[in-house]
């Protein structure tokens, strides 16, 4: 009785995927419409606007995971979707670009932006380390990490802004 709903279940699932990702582009275009308008680089769009929009979801499920007890989890899931989304959201990507242009190399422009951007994910995780295994105590992050994860995250926006 169990696999009888499975399939309904994927189908279900395939449904709310393409809806997303219709809603999705959608959304992309009028915030480039948007920062058009109103001479915002997109950059600046994407460091702003669409990062947060799209880490909305994440965030509320790690809070909610830290709040039942679910630490562990909620720190691997911390790491493991930029890193999904890095590897296969630019894979695709890029594969389907190289693909719609019929060309085997696409230049991407490494921006001051994009090196702030670099730098700051790379003091991260230098601090996710140093808190979680030399500050911390068998292996508990202490709280002050999350305030300097908030000072560290705002110092990068305005960094950025203002490169």
């Amino acid at each position: 009785h169990v696999n009888s709903k499975a399939p309904l279940a994927l189908y279900g699932f395939i449904i709310a995927a393409t809806w997303i990702d219709a809603i999705a582009d959608q959304l992309v275009s009028l915030l480039s419409f948007i920062g058009i308008i109103c001479r915002i680089p997109s950059t600046i769009m994407g460091l702003t606007v669409l990062a947060v929009g799209n880490s909305m979801g994440d965030l509320s499920a790690n809070v909610t995971m830290s709040r039942k007890g679910l630490a562990n989890m909620a720190v691997t899931a911390c790491f493991a979707t930029p890193v999904f989304n890095l590897l296969m959201g630019l894979g695709i990507a890029f594969s389907i670009a190289r693909k719609v242009m019929d060309t085997k190399q696409i230049y991407v422009e490494l921006t001051p932006t994009l090196n702030v951007g670099f730098l700051f994910l790379f003091l991260n995780c230098a601090l996710v380390m140093a808190f979680g295994l030399i500050f911390g105590r068998e292996g508990i992050i202490p709280k002050q990490f999350g305030y300097l994860a908030i000072t560290v995250y705002t110092t990068y926006v305005i960094t950025s802004l203002s490169v």
